[in-house]
């Protein structure tokens, strides 16, 4: 048998085994094998050499077709049937030509044929061609792996993040601490439901003193953890709890009382621009309310317009319109004052509730909240805010809103009957 020249380096290929029931073709293909750098097993059957496979799978089979016992073909068929962590390339050695026959053999799990006698040449272009689909197997292997072991990193570092967020959503609900709360001659009521685990909407309420309370609705631009952040932040600058630092307050002798609205988103305004360094801005809706007369003062910074449903049932929007808080320096806002009256509420809301839109793309609008609020015109309080949530639901078509929903509803209890 002439001699090949040297062989190239050996990767994928390491283990070969060889199997013939001729010990004379066993010995002259292994000392080629051998004298290229690979390992060589031998078995003179097929039995035996699936015996071999399950002690030491070898990375390459050089087999005869024709063996007595087990033929070449059945043990093919055996040795592809074998569970193994990596792919065997499969040499079938024939003298058969025949299509039909080889096509029998490509169907057994064969990579590929060798006509007998075996040419060194020949043998050693084919096991090159099948040490480069072994190393591009292995290499796909090995990148599975690696994304495997990724995606499982992956999903460990999601679960952290989304437990993560769920204890922020709890937080951010926090800030919502009295979602109803009943104030004598009117009572008061919160909404604050995100589209995500955490979202950009904020409404709260504050006392002013004796008589006056505050309200807010906000809603920062974006979403997600940062719009959170950011609400927690402006929360702070609201506070009920700590007078001292909310900037909607000021001082007076032993007591406070509420800066008009419009000053408030002035001030907040220059503040977010000159203080904090974010590209976010938010819309803002502050309301200063004298519970004893019904009187409110407020301003509107880019926020919706507030809804007013009178004890008739009859709903108008009233405001002014104006600028985002956080865009322009120097904004300046203006104070819009109204009053309400036995048996009127008022509806502080973001734009997740007029703008939520159905199956065709159709916006809610201030109308159909003015329908909605006059189809809930007997619901009050939460009961009132919930229902608001389900019919929103039956509009969109589902309650998975893409934009954060809130609202502040204020009611003025009905005057007493008279004696």
């Amino acid at each position: 048998m002439p001699e090949a020249g040297p062989a190239p380096p050996v990767r994928a290929i390491r283990r070969v085994l060889v199997v013939d029931d001729s010990r004379l073709q066993r010995r002259i293909l292994a000392a080629s094998l051998k004298k290229w750098g690979f390992s060589v097993i031998e078995a003179e059957s097929g039995r035996e050499a699936l015996e071999h496979c399950r002690e030491m799978p070898p990375d390459l089979v050089l087999s005869d077709w024709m063996m007595p016992g087990m033929s070449g073909l059945e043990f093919c068929d055996a040795f592809r049937r074998m569970t193994r962590g990596s792919y065997g390339y499969f040499i079938l050695l024939t003298s058969k030509s025949d299509k039909a026959e080889i096509a029998h053999g490509l169907d057994a799990g064969a990579d590929d044929f060798l006509t007998k006698p075996v040419d060194p040449g020949e043998l050693r272009a084919r096991i090159a061609a099948g040490e480069r689909i072994l190393e591009m197997e292995r290499e796909l292997t090995e990148k599975n792996r690696l994304v495997n072991s990724t995606l499982a990193k992956l999903q460990t570092l999601y679960a952290s993040l989304d437990a993560d967020l769920m204890e922020a959503k709890k937080l951010q609900q926090s800030l919502v601490s009295d979602r109803h709360r009943d104030l004598g001659p009117a009572a008061v009521s919160m909404l604050l439901r995100s589209s995500g685990h955490v979202g950009g909407d904020l409404v709260g309420m504050f006392p002013v003193n004796g008589s006056h309370i505050g309200l807010y609705g906000l809603d920062v631009s974006g979403h997600g953890v940062s719009s959170a952040l950011m609400t927690a932040r402006l929360a702070g600058y609201l506070s009920g709890a700590a007078p001292e630092q909310n900037v909607a307050l000021k001082r007076v002798g032993d007591d406070y009382v509420m800066r008009p609205p419009a000053r408030t988103a002035a001030a907040l305004n220059d503040l977010f621009l000159s203080e904090l360094e974010t590209e976010h801005y938010f819309t803002l809706l502050l309301a200063d309310v004298d519970l004893e007369t019904g009187r409110v003062v407020m301003a509107q910074a880019g926020h919706p317009y507030p809804a007013i449903q009178r004890a008739d049932g009859r709903v108008e929007m009233v405001g002014g319109g104006g600028l985002p808080v956080g865009l322009i320096p120097g904004a300046e806002y203006q104070d819009v004052e109204f009053r309400l009256h036995p048996g009127d509420r008022l509806m502080i809301h973001s734009d997740g509730v007029t703008e939520c839109a159905a199956p065709d793309g159709t916006l809610l609008d201030d109308a159909g909240l003015a329908a909605m609020l006059g189809a809930l015109r007997q619901t009050r309080g939460l009961a009132c805010l919930e229902a608001m949530i389900w019919k929103l639901a039956d509009f969109a078509g589902t309650d998975n809103f893409a934009d954060d929903v809130s609202a502040v509803l204020l009611e003025i209890k009905p005057a007493p009957p008279s004696a």
